[in-house]
């Protein structure tokens, strides 16, 4: 099991990646509204899980951290499904999806 502080800091980077995420969905004209919309929600929930982990208890983190990688799930799926879609912004989703679904099995 990971540590507050890990958490904490996996958390930071994770925000960071999904900043990213949104600016490349922003530069990209080809991006479609349903997956831009899914990284914006992403970026509210991340900032939202900031209070989940001040709160230190770890049931609510883990049910956080699945929430997210769920919406992660979302995002590369629609990421995929879309036959327009940049490189930047695939590869900016991927890296999300990941980080999330790294962090979401070092919890369990």
């Amino acid at each position: 099991m990971l540590q507050a502080n890990e958490i904490k800091q996996r958390m930071t980077q994770i925000q960071q990646t999904i900043e990213q995420a949104e600016q490349a969905c922003m530069a990209s004209a080809d991006t479609p509204p349903e997956l831009r919309e899914c990284i914006q929600n992403l970026a509210r929930e991340t900032q939202q899980a900031d209070q989940v982990l001040q709160s230190n208890d770890q049931a609510k983190i883990a049910e956080c951290v699945d929430r997210l990688e769920d919406m992660g799930d979302d995002a590369k799926r629609i990421s995929r499904s879309e036959a327009h879609i940049s490189p930047q912004v695939e590869t900016a989703v991927t890296r999300v999806h990941a980080e999330l679904s790294q962090l979401k099995h070092q919890l369990h």
